[in-house]
């Protein structure tokens, strides 16, 4: 019997959790496997860059799970530096180019797997594509900005966004000895929180000594006599900048999926059925941060390149590619962050999402400590909770800062998941001991405040 052939487009988390669960579950004489990987390294956590360039971790080789070597010892045949450009869906084919000899060639395939990742948000504005300005999205852009950062003969450097990679990279410079500002198109930093909690990361970051400036508009990338960046141009002023770093956020890279009218969703990412498998296509699936997934809470596709939902998407492809079943639900949106000691984390609907789906709710915000204000190292920390009008229905909590906050957030991430109440959560039997939290947790505590919200605009 001639084995089926499976073809990978992309050899990060998602493309290679796929090849090796279908590995584990069917052996080269009934599956053969090919992967292509157009970079020069394979299954790596991209979200540890920010800690590389800032010098918590040694290298990159820290941060590779498996390489290519050892993916070709599990008989599948990974071919890196190989880039597909085309997708013949009719004829069941890949065309790809080998970049470093130039030659291209057909792979004939019975099952496809997508997993082309994201690509970093780059304006199309002057100077933007000049020496020394860096996003940062895969190892060689961290090994290029650790370069730049050698070059550099002064020590200004400009973040251009505030989410999770520019407060990261804002930190990771700060490490480096450079001195820091960052440019925010939001009211606050962290818009994936909303301004009151996105404050007091602002706070924070000043008494870092980073400059954040909001509202800040980037209109060009000014460069000196030598062609490399000089200066941040924003519509009111300009920044003094040796190195420029992007943390504007990432794209679902799918031009190889839109070419043959595979389909996307309004994020611009590949839409697939709870299998993962793309709408309409039976022997094709994807995942990882070029598709959208289902909001669990607002019951819409979204958006989110994360690691941890591509690894997922990689388990469940592979197993049914190989003959097994698997789904995918979706997610409530968690994510965690920090900069320096800060910890931000946020799971659920911001104030703009519940009203984007028509929701009413209630907020809920207090301050407590990570543990029992006489224990030493009781630190402050805040968090707000949003709960949906008369039901009570949980909808998102959002946590800013120290001494373990981030982590309280998967709580309320589990408590989203189950469709729980505020109420309900009030009796949930948490972990308890002075030196890792107060009698009633912060969480908890948010949660009461919440019911009351919730009693009294019901009786309003």
């Amino acid at each position: 019997m001639t084995a089926e052939r499976l073809v990978v487009i992309g050899g990060d988390a998602a493309g290679m959790s796929a090849a090796s669960q279908a590995r584990r579950l069917k052996g080269p004489d009934e599956l053969g496997i090919t992967a292509f990987e157009r970079g020069h390294f394979t299954s790596y956590s991209a979200c540890g860059i920010p800690y590389w360039v800032g010098g918590d971790v040694e290298g990159p080789d820290e941060l590779i799970a498996r390489t290519p070597e050892e993916h070709r010892a599990r008989d599948i045949d990974l071919r890196m530096r190989t880039e597909v450009t085309e997708i013949d869906v009719a004829g069941q084919r890949v065309r790809s180019l080998d970049r470093e000899s130039g030659e291209t060639s057909w792979t004939g395939f019975d099952k496809l797997v997508i997993a082309t990742g994201a690509r970093p948000v780059r304006p199309a504005l002057p100077g933007m594509d000049a020496p020394g300005v860096h996003g940062v999205q895969n190892l060689d852009d961290g090994q290029a900005l650790l370069d730049s950062l050698d070059r550099a003969t002064g020590r200004r450097a400009v973040v251009v966004g505030a989410g999770y990679i520019g407060v990261e990279m804002a930190e990771a410079m700060l490490k480096r000895g450079f001195e820091v500002t960052v440019l925010n198109r939001a009211e606050q930093p962290m818009a994936t929180l909303d301004p009151d909690m996105g404050r007091l990361v602002h706070e924070a970051m000043d008494a870092l000594g980073i400059t954040t400036v909001n509202r800040a508009d980037v209109t060009a990338i000014r460069t000196g006599p030598d062609g490399w960046v000089s200066a941040v141009e924003t519509a009111d002023s300009s920044y003094p900048a040796d190195v420029v770093v992007l943390g504007i956020g990432v794209e679902p890279e799918t031009a190889l999926a839109r070419a043959v009218g595979l389909p996307v969703g309004p994020h611009g990412g590949l839409l697939t059925d709870l299998s993962m498998r793309v709408a309409g296509h039976d022997n094709i699936w994807a995942g990882g941060d070029c598709v959208e997934v289902l909001d669990l809470v607002a019951g819409r596709t979204r958006h989110i390149a994360l690691g941890t939902h591509a690894n997922k998407h990689g388990q469940i492809i592979g197993s049914n590619v190989a003959g097994g079943y698997g789904t995918f639900p979706g997610v409530v949106g968690t994510a965690v962050s920090k900069v320096c000691d800060l910890e931000i984390a946020r799971t659920g609907l911001r104030e703009k999402d519940a009203r984007a789906v028509g929701l009413r709710f209630v907020t809920a915000t207090i301050e407590s400590t990570g543990r029992a204000g006489y224990y030493p190292g009781a630190r402050p920390m805040t968090v707000k909770m949003l709960a949906e009008y008369r039901t009570g229905r949980l909808l998102g909590v959002q946590i800013v800062g120290r001494d373990g906050a981030a982590k309280r957030v998967d709580v309320a991430a589990v408590a989203l998941t189950a469709g729980m109440t505020v109420e309900r959560m009030t009796s949930l039997d948490l972990g308890y001991a002075p030196p890792f939290s107060p009698v009633w947790d912060p969480v908890l505590v948010a949660a009461r405040k919440a019911v009351t919200a919730v009693r009294e605009a019901g009786t309003a």
